[in-house]
């Protein structure tokens, strides 16, 4: 008889919270110190008041640190609304600041609903937890689990992306308003959503009171397992638990990661005069960083510090990553200030802190890409050596010297073409590899691309805090004139440089990124910090998709060029040595007169690159990517939309020319590359206006190959050549 077996859609069910089984409702928390409580348990999010009180009784209730006690149907079901309130001693001179008449916001509660209400005997009363069942019929999905080498990352914020009245869908600002702009994001060519923080964040403030300051951005944590309630069209509570589960799988059906921002480094309680409402009132020494006076220690500029080396803390961590990828089918995570996670738990940076190697290790998140912004609040910066080879990190060196190059710096040649070749001084060591590099220009902090190329200055008044806000160290260029202009020639220039900029990134080793709406040049006139703007500042304007159609289309013709050339995706560093059979460096670097770069730091400010094609198949780290392709052809991933093209091999050496310089150059092809083929196409001319400054099918004019052509000011040229070998 043939064992029948089913698919495992995965379910990770935590040991704290609120566990729903089919008689009732088990409520638990951690606590040492603690010596009463209680779950308080509502009949509707407007209730001031709780319905039923549950005392838990410490002799009966409590199994060493754990207070647990089962509630059983129907005064606790699915959808119960409830806080936990905890007795013990307020001594912040030794780290504990209980509240016996605060309600708190169980650590582990899977959904919140309603905000913040007025304080009441100064104690504060944030949203309701609710109870949610785990089950939800995933039809077969998978996390997708593409080679992280292959990706094309696209940072967006949740609501801002659809919430303009411009999208045209018709729930707007939420996780389903996400679905309907599936279409748009597949014709970009991007694989990889990084979604803003979803996680439960502040609507209103503690005390009850209207925010002052908009926490628009997200990076204000309440709740780490919990969707945010305020991305749900169906308002009911827990609905956006079931709401994000369809978006994640429409996702997954056009064959579109999805990646998480998780905050682990500081919660929205703040500092000694920040509010008690989770976990300062639970076990305030366990899960925050503090001196010895019992002060909160602060490195991440937001009142506290997340403990993220106590053994508690760090529990709650890799439980919550487990639950979002087996829960939520979640496919990757961007850990902000991740260099928090690399303090002990008195703030000292350690070797090998616990917690960074074990989510490395976790057979759970085996499959996970994991990626670090590897630096924090006070001064930590690990870019380069944040944990091991299964961690990626946003690189900020290449942000930094790919503008610096490009706005025509000096003696920046060398660091550009190393950013080029995938960062192998940051890199190459610990067996790392060019896909640790998480290649970006721009990010939801700072400029966008447009803004980068329109703005000398940051333009944070909008925000109330007299533009002292945001970084002043941006490396921008506005060609002559701050914000926007009718010029045409400073227009012309501001594009070019963008194509530039694009090309740059999409020519690198390593993994691309970009911000929503660069593509089509969207402005936060001028904002580099939009964190507390729900507003058009920061909202991308679908107008503008029309409008920058050209520019849109270079850009998804380059992430195609890119998916189709192995050679711009490898998995090892360049050598510059001879490769077989064709006898041709992997990369080679030119001066603009075809002679190989002697002098890095003077001479020309331009540069020539020449990489050869190479064949995937027969290189080392690209088994996965075939493997991939070979499980969609037999059907394992069934979502995946039909025409997603599998992996190709490359077929064209590439040759590109950067002139940063505000002066037009002669370009004259080096000896290596007419030996290489004697047919070189032009690709890419960032100087010509769209259709013209890209050919898809690479069929664009033949290239002078003996002769000089002029690189006007500004602008870059790809050359492409059919692999001959």
């Amino acid at each position: 008889m043939e064992l029948q077996t089913k698919t495992w859609e995965g379910s990770y069910r935590l040991l704290y919270g609120a566990n729903l089984y089919e008689n009732g409702v088990e409520f638990s928390f951690a606590s040492r110190s603690a010596t009463g409580a209680r779950v308080l348990l509502y009949d509707s999010v407007e209730a001031e008041e709780p319905q039923r009180t549950i005392t838990l009784d410490p002799d009966r209730d409590r199994f060493g640190d754990v207070w647990r006690v089962f509630v059983p149907k129907p005064f606790a079901d699915e959808g119960t609304l409830y806080h936990f309130q905890v007795d013990g001693p307020y001594a912040p001179e030794r780290g504990l600041r209980f509240n016996g008449k605060a309600r708190l916001i169980d650590p582990y509660a899977r959904a919140l609903t309603g905000n913040f209400q007025s304080k009441v005997g100064g104690a504060c009363r944030p949203p309701k937890c609710v109870v949610v069942a785990d089950y939800f019929d995933w039809e077969g999905d998978r996390p997708i689990d593409r080679a992280f080498g292959d990706e094309t990352i696209y940072e967006l914020h949740t609501r801002g992306f659809t919430v303009s009245p411009t999208s045209g869908v018709s729930k707007p600002g939420t996780y389903l308003g996400l679905v309907e702009k599936i279409p748009y994001l597949k014709s970009l060519g991007i694989t990889a959503v990084e979604l803003m923080p979803i996680h439960e964040f502040a609507m209103n403030e503690p005390t009850g009171e209207p925010s002052r300051r908009k926490n628009y951005w997200g990076y204000d944590p309440i709740a780490f397992f919990a969707p945010h309630r305020g991305y749900a069209w169906d308002k009911t509570p827990g609905a956006q638990v079931r709401e994000f589960k369809e978006t994640v799988k429409a996702f997954h059906r056009a064959g579109l990661e999805v990646y998480l921002d998780v905050v682990f480094n500081h919660t929205a309680e703040g500092g000694e005069q920040g509010e008690i409402f989770t976990f300062k009132g639970l076990q305030n020494d366990a899960y925050y960083m503090l001196d010895k006076g019992g002060e909160f220690l602060n490195y991440t500029g937001c009142g506290n510090t997340v403990n993220g080396n106590h053994p508690w803390t760090r529990q709650l961590i890799y439980d919550c990553l487990r639950y979002w990828v087996c829960n939520f089918h979640i496919d990757g995570f961007r850990f902000d200030l991740a260099s928090v996670l690399s303090r002990d738990r008195k703030g000292a940076l350690v070797i090998n802190p616990p917690t960074i190697e074990t989510i490395a290790e976790d057979p759970v998140l085996a499959g996970s890409k994991i990626i670090a912004e590897a630096w924090d609040a006070a001064g930590a910066y690990q870019v380069g050596s944040f944990g091991g080879a299964r961690w990626a990190e946003w690189n900020g060196r290449f942000r930094d010297d790919v503008r610096c190059f490009l706005k025509g710096d000096s003696k920046i040649r060398g660091s550009f073409a190393t950013r080029i070749g995938g960062s192998s001084d940051l890199y190459k060591g610990r067996g790392r590899n060019p896909t640790c590099s998480v290649n970006f220009v721009t990010a939801h902090d700072g400029f966008t691309l447009n803004d980068l190329t329109s703005y000398n200055e940051k333009h944070n008044f909008a925000n109330g805090e007299e533009n002292r806000d945001g970084s002043n160290c941006n490396f921008s260029y506005n060609f002559g004139w701050e914000g926007e202009t009718t010029d045409p020639r400073i227009e012309e220039l501001r594009e070019r440089q963008i194509r530039n900029f694009f090309c740059a990134e999409f020519l690198s080793q390593g993994v691309p990124m970009i911000v929503a709406g660069d593509e089509v040049r969207r402005t936060q006139k001028g904002n580099n910090n939009a964190y507390c703007q729900d507003s058009e500042i920061s909202w991308f304007d679908w107008d503008r998709a029309e409008r920058y159609a050209g520019l849109r289309r270079f850009v998804s013709e380059l992430i195609r060029f890119r998916r189709r050339e192995a050679s711009l995706r490898r998995r090892d560093f360049f050598t510059g040595a001879p490769r077989e059979p064709n006898g041709i460096p992997d990369v080679s670097w030119f001066e603009p007169n075809g002679r190989v770069v002697e002098d890095w730091n003077g001479g020309s400010k331009a540069l020539v690159f020449l990489i050869s094609a190479i064949n995937p198949r027969k290189e080392p780290g690209f088994e996965k990517e075939f493997a991939h392709a070979a499980s969609r052809l037999s059907g394992a991933l069934p979502f995946f939309n039909a025409t997603d093209e599998l992996a190709p091999e490359s077929k064209r050496h590439i040759l590109a020319v950067f002139n940063p310089t505000h002066l037009p150059i002669a370009l004259r092809f080096p000896s290596r590359a007419r030996v290489t083929s004697r047919e070189w196409r032009l690709f890419v001319d960032t100087a010509a206006r769209s259709p013209n400054d890209i050919y898809p099918n690479c069929d664009g004019p033949l290239a002078d190959l003996e002769g000089e052509t002029e690189i006007l000011e500004r602008s870059a040229r790809v050359y492409v050549a059919l692999n001959e070998a």
